[in-house]
């Protein structure tokens, strides 16, 4: 996400009273800023190409400075941006606001990249600290009367001022999100908004940092390898390596991943052990030192005290107004007109597997810690698929140079070569640099793709550079995942969800990267929650295009090509435990706009009582598939930025399965239709309005019918 003016909602920043005094000067303060800039790289434009940060030189004593200076040099700039005498255009108000904050900019996007992918302690209290000036700092700009006035009179007559329609939507999205921060309101309610923002910032940002913690506390200690039963003899030297690190010599290591379900229950044999690790992941944050709980129910409460200052029934009422959904009840009946088949799927899948457990001697009733292994063995029997006979043919690195990157070169003309000479915060990420088909560099890309300490849970894109005609830069981007690497000197294998999240985030990754936007607050990704998911979901498909899986599923040690057969039946079971699936992220997205559609005047809530009742009033309380994430480790709910906005994902797939169903009319994966979407979807960013751009690319607004299909529901 951006560091400029309009995303200063997310950021937050520095009281008045210090900034105003960060901006006095005196030439003992001009030496010793003088003094700072020389020793520290976050203070100038990095001399890498395309400003890519300079890894090699910045160090954790580097951001503070860089991140407080920038803050005051912003300010001033913004000051001098809402007293200009003259009377406000579009380049002395918005262009000015767009070329602002260079330096906040520059280092809060390292920063906060790294306090997500490589943290540590010192960087962690960094971030403690800075959360409550940000979200000062955003404040200070967004409840600027002045300037708000200017952008407001510029909005009033934006359609006489002979403007582009990209500098028409810029002003509209800056008038919207100072609206929406709170710029109408009485200077009495403008204090109060401050004390809510400033303690929301603090919640979210403890939160994260709680996660972070609990990651490490909940993993599950083996005493024996017996109990390892099912795992692959690398799987559990990689255990044993891991204890060994953990300080647990002799004994066996069982990492917790960020969601309700985890991927090692399909394999692990013994019943006791995976209730174990289960429970570890399903009951994090409710009690202990590091408990979210209370969290939880505080950050609901601000929030709908937030909305109900800024003129809103509740917080999801609030944060759907700017995106496609514009309601909660069109994401409620959304959910509920699928809610009847997904049931449906999921129940006949329960039936399966319990038929499973009682024909394999099992006597017990199916609970959320068999679903998946039991799965597994239903998938075999019905498919006739043999996990471990897959598993050879999906090699990570495979995986992605012969098929993320050959998609992208098919589709879209593009190529990724690496770039060892680039500087990287980690020894296991890997830079590229991405070229178009005639040869022009486009971006900087680099693949992190490890799991380590100090890495939050879950997958994502970033950038440390935002594409901008304007600023004359082009992107730098990363994208993020958490797959357990093999022991050194041996393959690493992913599952076949890595393989598709790979694509995703990849689809994330290219929406950045061949973004061709004017002004950075419209660059890549910065369209509304419930579209930027449609890229990236869209991306996903390409996986199991059969000319793709067949040029990456390639025997690891022979390069055999996955036997058609195999292959067949892969595909074929891709319509298996869809039910639980869908019915899992739907209880998390259910749960979520629940929290978020209370009322301010509603008391603390009881976590697992609110999300008991939360799941029954819709019909999906079903115990064996709790959701994808309960509330205490619901990082895009409450410390990142998805509150009351998790459903995108399914908004987002009508989107993407309506587009991969309508390029497969149009021979599938060639060049032409590829340049057509690339064009009229991912170079716009936001500069067009998103159903407009689908449309211009579709012909006609979605169906829900590829969706059925792509989910196996209809």
């Amino acid at each position: 996400m951006k560091l400029n003016l309009i995303a200063f909602a997310v950021v937050g920043a520095l009281s008045t009273t210090l900034l105003l005094s960060g901006c006095q000067s005196s030439s003992s303060t001009t030496q010793a800023t003088a003094s700072i800039e020389a020793q520290n790289p976050l203070m100038q434009p990095s001399t890498l190409q395309y400003q890519a940060p300079d890894f090699s030189q910045i160090k954790d004593e580097h951001f503070k400075s860089a991140l407080e200076q920038g803050i005051n040099e912003h300010y001033a700039q913004v000051l001098t941006i809402a007293d200009n005498s003259e009377s406000a255009t579009f380049a002395n108000t918005i262009v000015a606001l767009e070329t602002s904050g260079e330096l906040l900019t520059r280092a809060s996007k390292v920063f906060y990249n790294l306090t997500g992918s490589n943290s540590n302690p010192a960087l962690r209290k960094l971030q403690g600290e800075m959360a409550p000036k940000m979200a000062a700092h955003s404040d200070n700009i967004h409840l600027n009367g002045k300037l708000f006035a200017r952008i407001d009179s510029l909005y009033q007559s934006r359609n006489t001022l002979g403007l582009t329609a990209e500098e028409v939507r810029l002003i509209e999205i800056y008038h919207q999100r100072f609206v929406m921060a709170g710029a109408k309101l009485t200077e009495a309610q403008k204090a109060q908004i401050r004390l809510l923002n400033e303690e929301q910032s603090k919640l979210t940002n403890e939160f994260g940092q709680r996660l972070l913690r609990l990651t490490k506390e909940i993993a599950v200690v083996v005493d024996s390898v017996d109990e390892l039963k099912g795992l692959s003899d690398s799987e559990i030297r990689a255990a044993k390596a891991d204890a060994k690190a953990a300080g647990h010599e002799g004994k066996y290591l069982i990492n917790i991943t960020n969601t309700t379900r985890q991927p090692i229950l399909a394999k692990l044999e013994n019943r006791e052990l995976r209730q174990k690790v289960w429970q570890a992941s399903s009951t994090r944050g409710m009690s202990g030192e590091n408990e979210t709980a209370t969290l939880v129910a505080r950050l609901a409460q601000l929030r709908a005290e937030r909305a109900q200052l800024l003129g809103y029934k509740s917080w999801a009422d609030y944060r759907l107004t700017p995106q496609m959904a514009k309601t909660p009840d069109a994401v409620y009946q959304m959910f509920g007109s699928m809610v009847p088949a997904v049931v449906a799927n999921t129940q006949k899948e329960a039936n399966d597997i319990q038929a499973m457990i009682d024909k394999t001697g099992g006597d017990f009733t199916l609970a959320p810690w068999d679903w998946a292994f039991y799965a597994e063995k239903v998938r075999k029997d019905k498919f006739d698929l043999d996990g471990a006979a897959i598993k050879p043919y999906f090699e990570f690195n495979r995986v992605l140079q012969d098929g993320v990157f050959f998609t992208l070169e098919r589709l879209y003309g593009v190529t990724l070569k690496p770039r060892p000479d680039l500087p990287v915060y980690h020894e296991d990420v890997k830079a590229y640099e991405m070229f178009d088909a005639d040869g022009s560099s486009m971006a900087i890309f680099y693949a992190d793709y490890f799991a380590r300490e100090g890495k939050r849970g879950g997958a994502w894109m970033s950038s440390f550079v935002t594409q901008s005609k304007l600023l004359n830069q082009k992107p730098v981007v990363v994208n993020v995942m958490n797959i357990k690497k093999a022991p050194e000197g041996e393959p690493t294998f992913v599952s076949y969800d890595e393989v598709t999240t790979m694509f995703h985030e990849m689809g994330h990754g290219t929406h950045g990267m061949f973004s061709k936007v004017t002004y950075p607050s419209l660059s890549g990704t910065a369209v509304s929650r419930d579209f930027v998911e449609f890229p990236s979901t869209f991306e996903e498909d390409w996986a199991a295009h059969p000319e793709v899986l067949a040029n990456y599923a390639k025997h690891y040690e022979t390069g055999e090509v996955i036997p058609d057969e195999l292959l067949q039946k892969l595909l074929k079971s891709r319509s298996f435990n869809q039910g639980f699936d869908t019915l899992e992220y739907m209880a998390a997205a259910l749960v979520d706009l629940e929290w978020h559609s209370l009322s301010a005047d509603t008391p603390l809530q009881d976590v697992a009582e609110f999300e008991a009742k939360a799941l029954e009033k819709h019909g999906i309380n079903i115990a064996a598939v709790p959701p994808r994430y309960k509330s205490t480790y619901f990082a895009h709910a409450f410390p990142g930025g998805y509150s009351a906005s998790y459903y995108a994902y399914m908004w987002s797939e009508i989107l993407a399965a309506d587009a991969f169903a309508y390029v497969q009319t149009q021979g599938g994966l060639n060049r032409e239709i590829g340049m057509k979407y690339r064009k009229t979807i991912r170079e716009v960013g936001n500069s067009v309005p998103p159903m407009e751009a689908y449309k211009a690319f579709r012909g006609q607004a979605p169906t829900t019918d590829a969706l059925l299909q792509r989910r196996g529901l209809n």
